[in-house]
């Protein structure tokens, strides 16, 4: 079942998304490394910044989390984990395919450029890569990230944006 998360859903959507961050630990830079990856100060902040976070329930357990933040013209997909335990079941697609019902707006998502089983797990979902010139004015006007993120992500956007900006 997939549902929004509100504030009782806080600890879980925290504990998944650092379970399943451990897949980055070793193929992301090391310096852009932390852990935790999210500290529970930086998840408020994303919430207080308007993600808004969708979960998916296994047997009445929070298993994965997705979040979604409308941004000037686009909707950000941002922080998509699914727990060690519950991954390779299919759970990222259908919170990707719900979240992608929720909005009328192009879609961006960004993640790491090393990380490719999450550009392969979106390119599969019918999303390209953009440009390197698109990525960076991308991701300098829709997230507010570190110039060594900008430096080591990539930008992925669906057949809406790419129809729009002319990037078939």
């Amino acid at each position: 079942m997939i549902r929004h998360c509100n504030d009782r859903d806080f600890d879980l959507i925290w504990a998944i998304i650092n379970d399943g961050a451990r897949a980055y630990k070793g193929i992301i830079p090391a310096d852009r490394w932390t852990d935790p990856y999210m500290s529970k100060n930086e998840l408020r902040h994303e919430i207080d910044s308007g993600v808004a976070f969708w979960g998916y329930e296994d047997g009445g357990n929070l298993v994965g989390v997705m979040g979604f933040q409308p941004v000037q013209d686009v909707t950000l997909i941002r922080h998509a984990y699914v727990a060690t335990s519950s991954q390779k079941r299919g759970i990222g697609a259908h919170l990707l395919s719900h979240l992608l019902k929720l909005t009328t707006t192009p879609v961006l998502i960004g993640t790491w450029a090393d990380a490719a089983w999450a550009i392969h797990f979106y390119e599969k979902h019918g999303f390209q890569n953009v440009s390197p010139q698109q990525k960076d004015r991308l991701l300098r006007k829709y997230w507010t990230i570190p110039e060594r993120q900008i430096e080591t992500s990539v930008v992925l956007a669906d057949p809406r944006w790419l129809e729009r900006n002319g990037e078939e």
